[in-house]
């Protein structure tokens, strides 16, 4: 590759400031257009205000631009078929198909496949909206605790629920069935069996036929310390995982990833991109619990710097189905990502709290923006996770250190962090 590319780089969140971050670094970058970014992504690129969800709008913009390449980052835009649009109209994209996209997009259509192709995952049951009083009867049929219930259609991360009680399965079913949140999403609605073991991980970048796994990671989904409280996007990641050995991970490419990779070809939907597996590793083997069509947000944040493959080089063979010629490197060290959130967070928050101190963090430490804008020339909060902040070190216990020396430089009010990312894999280590 010695041309010079100009990408258009499709979100706004921590995860496409990383993508944005490792982009910038490839020789062979031309224009980096990011749409809409944040204030974090305007440092590496142009921030665009183009509406995703408008994609002939998205097209007029990569014509008007000589755009050489999409990236998308989120799932909405991959899932309501963006790549299809974007390849119908000659525009080379980083992504999966509206079909492939499916495995994220609907949860039943992900338990169904896995089903048919072997996947091993936890056994289920799906019932529409109007069946949710046939969806209780099962589970007290069941008479099993923890049970989990997931909205089928995208929900931002907030459509699962692990219910510990009859009374916890009624409440989140009328939960499911009221909020306007999730109601969308909530028209099926997956009951799935409790899987016992440690969540992680694995991320593939895949061309249809050729898949090389990226990296591992561990995020940390519940609000509280010791994993408790309300689900997130994501509090905070570390890489790799402990908990993925050599052993596993090879069960991993054997029976998750080449079974999913073939499948989907089997299904005439070729799968292209980045394919998140989430993984319960179980006593019998690593499960799937679920697929994300993208990159992870936070993990994404804590996978990317240690790669030390150029990143638009991968995307670009990714769309020329040529990853074949490619073996993927890594640097060694590990990295812990911590997410600073606003006070409230899954639930309400304030915004336009002044963000200070960025600009004290160490050299090799990484702070990645995601809700966050500029008010006249002061950089204040505009969600509920607003900074993820990422040190390394050569062992986990360093970069968890290196990380959090380096939360303590920035503040801004109301800021919430957890205290304990990164030491489930430093109890496994031990």
């Amino acid at each position: 590759m010695d041309t010079n590319y100009n990408v258009l780089l499709i979100g706004s969140g921590g995860r496409e400031h990383a993508i944005a971050w490792k982009l910038n670094q490839s020789p062979n970058l031309g224009t980096l257009y990011i749409a809409p970014g944040n204030p974090g992504t305007a440092e590496l690129g142009m921030n665009v205000n183009l509406n995703s969800n408008d994609f002939a709008s998205v097209v007029d913009f990569c014509k008007d631009h000589s755009i050489d390449l999409v990236a998308v980052g989120p799932e909405a835009p991959l899932v309501n078929g963006i790549v299809d649009y974007l390849e119908k109209e000659g525009v080379p994209v980083f992504g999966p198909t509206k079909a492939a996209a499916l495995l994220e997009g609907s949860k039943q259509f992900a338990k169904e496949f896995m089903v048919k192709y072997e996947v091993p995952t936890a056994d289920y049951a799906v019932f529409s909206s109007d069946e949710f009083d046939d969806a209780l009867k099962f589970v007290q049929s069941k008479e099993s605790y923890p049970i989990v219930l997931k909205a089928d259609g995208l929900a931002a991360g907030k459509g699962v629920f692990i219910c510990d009680s009859e009374e916890e399965v009624i409440k989140r079913l009328d939960t499911l069935k009221n909020d306007k949140n999730l109601q969308d999403a909530a028209s099926k609605l997956v009951v799935e069996e409790f899987m016992e073991g440690e969540e992680a991980s694995v991320f593939v970048i895949a061309d249809g036929h050729t898949s090389h796994i990226l990296h591992n990671a561990q995020d940390h989904k519940r609000i509280g310390e010791g994993d408790t409280g309300l689900n997130t996007g994501g509090m905070g990641a570390y890489s790799p995982a402990p908990v993925l050995t050599d052993e596993i991970l090879d069960k991993v490419k054997n029976e998750i990833i080449e079974r999913t990779i073939t499948g989907m070809q089997l299904e005439e939907a070729a799968y292209h991109g980045i394919l998140y597996i989430g993984l319960m590793i179980t006593e019998s083997g690593p499960k799937v619990v679920e697929y994300n069509c993208r990159f992870g947000d936070p993990e994404c944040q804590v996978i990317l710097p240690p790669l030390e493959n150029d990143l638009l080089t991968l995307m670009i063979a990714t769309t020329e189905q040529r990853l074949d010629e490619i073996s993927i490197q890594l640097d060694g060290d590990y990295r812990c990502g911590v997410v600073l959130a606003s006070d409230g967070y899954p639930g309400s928050y304030p915004k336009g709290k002044e963000i200070t101190g960025i600009e004290s963090i160490d050299d090799d430490a990484i702070v990645f923006q995601a809700g966050t804008k500029l008010d006249s020339d002061s950089l204040v909060t505009n969600g509920g996770r607003v900074l993820s902040v990422v040190g390394k070190g050569n062992t986990l216990d360093k970069a968890i250190s290196h990380a959090y020396k380096n939360v303590e430089k920035i503040h801004f009010e109301g800021c919430y962090f957890r205290k304990d990312i990164g030491h489930k894999g430093l109890k496994r280590i031990s």
